[in-house]
């Protein structure tokens, strides 16, 4: 009984880290993604602006 409880406390932590990396990484893909989005949408919007004033 106590290899298992000392096998959990081991694999327990790493499991969280593993996890907690993943969702850092979802992350940093999804903003990087919306970055991209907003320089597109800007562009768009000054184009939009300069046709409007002619």
């Amino acid at each position: 009984m106590e290899d298992i409880i000392a096998a959990l406390a081991i694999l327990v932590p790493i499991f969280i880290a593993a996890i907690a990396l993943r969702w850092v990484r979802i992350i940093r893909l999804n903003s990087e993604k919306q970055i991209e989005q907003n320089q597109e949408i800007i562009a768009l919007l000054k184009e939009s602006g300069k046709r409007g004033s002619q």
